[in-house]
């Protein structure tokens, strides 16, 4: 049998760390070995129990939850799943974590946390399995120099929002558009690459796995970073170069075609790979209405949402560049856009953005 991860539990809240427990000794693989009130008792449980992946509450007495990642990441780089709430603060609070190194984040609401964490039981076990196996790196910002999406009861397929077709035939338009999906590891991905692109480059449309309460942060992270303008996507807003649009966190972000131009079209329908955003559905509204003016850019992220999707899009005759394993911090998505053929180029994330202005041009 294999080795069960280790787990430690940091939060200041006894319901929480009760709560956490059952949920992790519900599952075969995980054992908790303890927990702690505060990051100064947190310190010695982990010399002393050396576990594999911690979660880390956000708000803390003593010493807040950013303070203790920066040291732990500086001093001894783990894996670590925050846990966050579901407020504009905290998303603030939760992107600047995935900075400094932490891999992923449950977010618990503000009301009803027993039954809102017992919802997504599933969805944060996943996370400190696949937090086990990522790649964990001390960030430069630690050194000194990221509500998941509800697990859906129903798993819904890209076609309960667009249904599969071949690429239409349009006006010809010589404008560009860049699609990239993204999840775990992704925000900080992200921001690497539009941190090389500048003003000239053709509109980028991304879908990034995000609650809707971090949506305005994660907008206002990457346009910190970057020479294009940054705004979230509204429905029926002209996608024009120089310009990123990101889908906000409750909807799935679509392009569509009104005569020779690109239009953001929102969709309120389900979680599609139990997320909403969707990669998939992106993807094939670019398969359909951009098809060679496309270029696919699949970055870090656990599961596979997208990557059927952006097979559409290279039979339709888009260029698709996928992120390379080592230096994804979860090589599922790319992995699996890899596997099905759907990539041209396979490369680390510091090559990403050079390639797609080559491509661009």
């Amino acid at each position: 049998m294999s080795k069960k991860i280790r787990l430690l539990i940091i939060d200041d809240s006894a319901l929480i760390r009760q709560m956490l427990t059952k949920i992790f000794n519900s599952s075969d693989d995980i054992e908790v070995v303890g927990s702690a009130v505060d990051p100064l008792v947190a310190r010695e449980k982990i010399k002393k129990l050396n576990p594999d992946v911690l979660t880390l509450d956000v708000e803390m007495p003593r010493m807040d939850g950013l303070t203790f990642l920066r040291n732990l990441m500086r001093l001894r780089p783990m894996p670590v799943v925050m846990i966050s709430t579901l407020t504009e603060k905290g998303a603030a609070v939760t992107l600047e974590a995935l900075e400094l190194g932490a891999v992923d984040f449950v977010a618990k609401p503000k009301v009803d946390v027993s039954n809102s964490l017992n919802e997504y039981a599933e969805d944060i076990i996943a996370k400190v399995r696949m937090a086990a196996k990522a790649r964990v790196r001390s960030s430069d910002v630690a050194m000194g120099v990221k509500k998941a999406a509800p697990s859906a009861q129903i798993k819904h397929s890209a076609s309960s929002v667009i249904q599969a077709a071949p690429a239409k035939q349009h006006f010809k338009t010589t404008d560009r558009i860049i699609a990239l999906g993204s999840s775990t590891g992704g925000t900080e991905a992200v921001k690497d690459v539009v941190a090389g692109l500048p003003m000239t480059t053709p509109a980028i449309v991304i879908s990034q796995h995000l609650p809707a309460a971090f949506s305005a942060s994660f907008a206002k992270h990457v346009n910190e970073v970057t020479e294009m303008s940054v705004c979230i996507a509204q429905n029926g807003q002209q996608i024009l170069p120089g310009n990123i649009y990101i889908a906000p966190g409750d909807q799935h972000l679509l392009v569509i075609r009104d005569g020779a131009r690109y239009i953001c079209q929102l969709n309120d329908g389900p979680p599609v790979n139990r997320h909403k955003p969707s990669v998939e559905v992106m993807f094939r509204s670019v398969a359909q209405n951009v098809g060679s003016n496309a270029i696919g850019v699949m970055l870090t992220g656990m599961g596979a949402d997208g990557a059927k999707a952006m097979k559409e899009m290279k039979d339709a005759g888009s260029v698709n560049i996928v992120q390379d394993e080592a230096s994804s911090v979860v090589w599922g998505m790319p992995g699996e856009a890899f596997k099905l053929g759907a990539a041209d180029h396979v490369m680390p994330l510091d090559k990403i953005a050079t390639q797609i202005l080559a491509l661009a041009r």
